[in-house]
């Protein structure tokens, strides 16, 4: 009843004095939000960035699961609408078949499986002109072990709810799109840069290094490669290795800072284990690539520097520079004081990465942190991303637009042979060469008071979305009015779309009835989403 109410009242401050409702609801008199305005009611953004998987493979039989004897079983609610997902067609005559590739599933059991190969060409190449058929020839385990669940077309597999529960939990319960997109093909780095700037041309290799045309092709990453600014990173640090690089244009950080928004990146594993002659050590799990921000010298903490206290935690005041473990996260909640925009990285064994970690691994650290989130003061002005930084070629039956080409002979591969006449479409004027995307779609998920209930958008979106709708909320403006020429080619004035469509902004919800809990070791439901009794 309270939040109708609520509602009657801005419609009457809309009527009689013309006053926008979202900006009167962003900022309620007498509230404890003293920030920047925002053009939504979010007035805190938290986006958890995990690792490695594709659309279908986490899912593309949504939202039915086999449910066989002795896994987490999954019944959805009556209503619950469909994905462009795998068709029986898919299943049983996929394109793939002529390389032994139909789409196979995956039990709980195998949980633990061998990295596939998800680099700029490979992947390109595994798209092949749009037919999506040649993932067993470019995308084959590249990595394995003992223990590893391997299959030589290991690329066409994918898990269901009996796997994944918690996150198709959290698609019954929020919202969730099935069209959306990584911003280029390739790998870990360039989804962390991308993220942040969406932009991987415009890079600096450190004084006295070389760099392999595998890696930087035409001034743009296309794999992973380290930091600069980042003691861990350096080749004399036993986390490092050469080369490395720094990025030359801006990234939200900068925006951020313009506007006054505080913000910060939490990664499990960032807090330095030693300090010697003005140098870092970090834990030997830590890894320099998902600490994106340290690839930009004015947004890095090239030491590791600890928080000087609580408070100060997400402000341009704080030696760390937002940089932070995700233990200071928790410090700061604890002391009142979440900044506006968190982006929080699970440790490697959590992320969802194979080889690295596994789909029930990454499951536990999702559920135990949104959990902990849902229950802060913070949640009623809250909205959590989950989104992923490359799909580790595992396979996705949806081709996305390619929206911005790319002619490197040697290294694209959407169109012709790479290496001889390999192309992604023909390079626009004052374009940068290597950036071919989109790239495979990508599971995405936006939970939020205000996130609409058991929906699925199909409206087209990229990891640039993110970048864009943080734009648009605080009013930061784009990248490229920063002045830097590297900035004006950037992804973020070329998104696929805002967000905003998987919100409801129209109506004033009460918090407490968005509240989902999940087990941590199932997924299942363990405290309701009451809202289930709400406006869908």
């Amino acid at each position: 009843m309270r939040r109708y109410c609520l509602a009657f009242l801005l419609a009457i401050l809309v009527l009689v004095a013309g006053v926008d409702p979202l900006r009167v609801r962003a900022n309620p008199a007498g509230g404890n939000w003293s920030g920047p305005g925002t053009a939504t009611p979010i007035k805190y953004l938290v986006v958890i960035f995990d690792e490695n998987n594709s659309f279908d493979h986490y899912f593309g039989t949504y939202p039915v699961a086999q449910n066989l004897p002795g896994e987490t079983p999954f019944y959805a609610d009556p209503g619950t609408p469909t994905v462009n997902g795998l068709t029986p067609a898919l299943l049983t005559f996929n394109p793939n078949q002529a390389n032994a590739g139909n789409p196979m599933r995956l039990s709980p059991s195998q949980a633990s499986t061998c990295d596939n190969i998800n680099k700029y060409t490979p992947e390109q190449e595994a798209f092949d002109s749009g037919l999506l058929d040649k993932f067993n020839i470019t995308s084959v385990a590249a990595e394995c072990g003992a223990g590893y669940f391997f299959a030589p077309n290991l690329a066409m597999y994918y898990y269901d709810g009996n796997t994944v529960t918690a996150l198709w939990n959290y698609a019954q319960h929020f919202a969730m799109s099935d069209n959306f997109f990584d911003t280029e093909f390739g790998g870990t780095v360039e989804g962390h840069l991308n993220l942040l700037s969406g932009q991987t041309n415009g890079l600096a290799v450190m004084s006295g290094q070389s760099v392999s045309s595998s890696t930087v092709s035409n001034g743009t990453v296309i794999n992973n490669i380290n930091p600069i600014s980042d003691d861990c990173a350096l080749p004399s640090s036993p986390t490092g290795s050469s080369p490395n690089i720094s990025m030359t244009g801006n990234n939200i950080g900068n925006l951020l800072n313009n506007a006054n928004v505080t913000w910060g990146w939490f990664y499990d594993g960032f807090a330095r284990t030693g300090f010697s002659n003005g140098v870092a050590a970090c834990n030997s799990i830590y890894n320099p690539h998902y600490a994106p921000f340290e690839y930009y010298p004015s947004t890095s903490n090239p030491h590791h520097t600890p928080y000087s206290s609580p408070a100060a935690i997400g402000t341009s005041a704080d030696p760390a520079n937002h940089n932070y473990d995700l233990a200071d996260l928790w410090t700061a909640i604890a002391a009142g004081n979440l900044p506006a925009v968190t982006f929080i990285k699970a440790s490697k064994p959590n992320t969802g990465h194979p080889m690295d970690s596994t789909p029930l691994e990454e499951q536990a650290f999702l559920v135990s942190t949104i959990n902990q989130l849902m229950q802060t003061r913070f949640w009623k002005d809250m909205a959590i991303i989950i989104a992923y930084d490359d799909s580790d070629g595992w396979y996705d039956h949806v081709a996305g637009p390619i929206i911005n080409q790319s002619a490197d002979k040697k290294n694209d591969g959407i169109a012709g042979t790479p290496g001889t006449n390999g192309a992604c479409g023909a390079l626009a004027a004052g374009a940068d060469n290597d950036r071919c995307g989109f790239g495979v779609r990508l599971p995405f998920l936006v939970l939020s008071p205000y996130a609409r209930h058991n929906y699925v958008d199909h409206s087209l979106n990229d990891t640039t979305s993110i970048m864009r709708f943080i734009e648009y909320n605080w009013n930061l403006g784009t990248l490229g009015s920063l002045g830097n020429a590297n900035d004006n080619q950037s992804f973020d004035v070329l998104a696929g779309g805002s967000l905003l469509s998987m919100f409801d902004f129209s109506f004033a919800p009460v918090p407490e009835n968005r509240i989902l809990i999940l087990n941590p070791a199932t997924g299942q439901v363990v405290h309701p989403d009451v809202w289930d009794n709400g406006p869908y």
